[in-house]
């Protein structure tokens, strides 16, 4: 399989992702090779890299408007003429002519050669700020998905716990009606509640496919259930994440490569202004020809004439049925257009990025409330384990605390995920998301 080529400001893939995901078999898959196999395997992120190597071009097509341009033509035809002197016999002349013309043309003023290469820098920079917020994209992907299928996987373990619990239940139930110690309504409860809780599993096991073809999808290969890696326990806040809200905003106005993006935008809608201002403009071009001609015509047959010319060429536009006007109030209201865009961008960039920043900083406190939740389930573990070996509870009571600590744990590993992608979708707001905020997320996991 052919590689795809990668930006040379992501991480290096040296490790041997091909071989790992070559085959269609199911594998183990580590999050750094989950990011690096979607950089070769991810369709968008293949489309978004082709897109800005055609980007880059802009820059010499703008450029190409201001520096010489070389033709040259050639032509040759057998030509036969008849000559009638006098009324008296036609005399009929046979001759071959030729002309070749060698011309360089160099503009001297032209606004709209100026306007070109402007523009065509401006497109340049706006393709790569555009691949810029793709290659943070497909991060946050990869990642997403990632963790979507390891909470999917908690999930599932609560939705079997409980499944269990109402299983159990039913049995005990069973056994007191038998007895004469339980109701035919007790029994229908329970069984109502067990036939939701494996309606809740099959729903779950359902979301938990789904969650792993879309992350086999954007990694390119079939990932077994189970095979990812987890997170270690002590995942706690970082410091430099909860930082002035307002030092966050800064780096987001100067480097989020979206609003980067409409910032080109409105500087190539400026260009495209003067391009059709220029069509009112004079254009001065100097103009250099070299030409031969052979027989060129009936009195020169048989003569070569070599003609050799340097001068200036002015070109002055005056009226080109209202086109150049129009041309012009369409780009005007086109740069008005990107201004709001920018606005619209800019806005949206500072609201996620107020919603991330107030989530990473609400997340200690609730790992700590999570954690205890946790300890306290375990604690109750314990003691319904001795309960029940003094006769005081049953394996129900056993099986609902375990639910209880299944529940604790999902949700704290939901509130962990969380904080992880908060991180960084700040950073990717901010514009200093870069691959190796990969290598730090996949420190917490094992």
């Amino acid at each position: 399989m052919t590689r795809k080529p990668i930006s040379a400001r992501l991480l290096p893939l040296a490790l041997a992702v091909g071989g790992l995901m070559g085959s269609s078999a199911a594998s183990a898959l580590t999050l750094l090779q989950a990011y690096e196999a979607a950089l070769q395997n991810d369709p968008a992120y293949r489309a978004a890299y082709y897109q800005a190597e055609a980007g880059k071009e802009n820059r010499i097509l703008g450029r190409s408007a201001l520096l010489p341009s070389v033709s040259g033509a050639y032509s040759g035809s057998q030509n036969r003429s008849t000559l009638n002197y006098n009324g008296g016999k036609d005399v009929a002349q046979d001759y071959i002519s030729r002309s070749a013309t060698i011309q360089v043309r160099q503009p001297l003023f032209s606004m709209d050669a100026w306007a070109r290469y402007k523009q065509g820098a401006a497109q340049s920079e706006y393709a790569a700020a555009q691949f810029d917020s793709q290659a943070q994209e497909v991060l946050m992907r990869v990642l997403g998905n990632y963790f979507e299928v390891l909470l999917k996987e908690d999930q599932l373990a609560y939705a079997k716990a409980e499944r269990d619990m109402y299983v159990e239940q039913r049995n005990v139930n069973d056994l007191l009606y038998k007895r004469g110690e339980g109701t035919r309504t007790d029994l229908l409860e329970t069984q109502s509640r067990l036939e939701l809780a494996e309606a809740q599993l099959l729903e779950t096991q359902d979301a938990l496919n789904n969650a792993r073809e879309a992350l086999n999808a954007t990694v390119g290969a079939s990932v077994e259930l189970g095979a990812l890696d987890h997170l270690r326990p002590g995942l706690s806040v970082e410091r430099a994440d909860i930082k002035g809200f307002e030092t966050w905003r800064a780096l987001a106005l100067a480097n989020n490569p979206d609003i980067r993006t409409q910032q080109k935008n409105i500087e190539i809608a400026k260009q495209e202004i003067n391009k059709q201002r220029a069509g009112h403009a004079p254009r001065v071009d100097l103009v250099g020809t070299y030409g031969k001609t052979s027989s060129d015509t009936l009195s020169t047959i048989d003569q070569d004439t070599t003609v050799r010319s340097i001068g200036f060429q002015v070109n002055i536009p005056f009226y080109s049925g209202g086109a150049v006007s129009a041309s012009t109030r369409q780009a005007v209201a086109n740069r008005e257009k990107a201004l709001a865009d920018l606005q619209g961008q800019t806005d949206k960039v500072l609201l996620d990025l107020r919603k991330n920043y107030n989530q990473i900083v609400s997340s200690q406190p609730k790992f700590d409330a999570l954690e205890r939740a946790v300890a306290s389930a375990k604690l109750l573990i314990t003691a319904t384990e001795q309960s029940i070996k003094g006769g005081v509870r049953i394996n129900l009571d056993l099986l609902t605390a375990q639910r209880q600590l299944f529940g604790a744990q999902r949700d704290l590993a939901q509130a962990r995920y969380g904080y992880l992608l908060a991180v960084l979708r700040l950073r990717a707001d901010a514009g200093t998301l870069t691959p190796e905020d990969v290598r730090m997320v996949a420190a917490y996991f094992e």
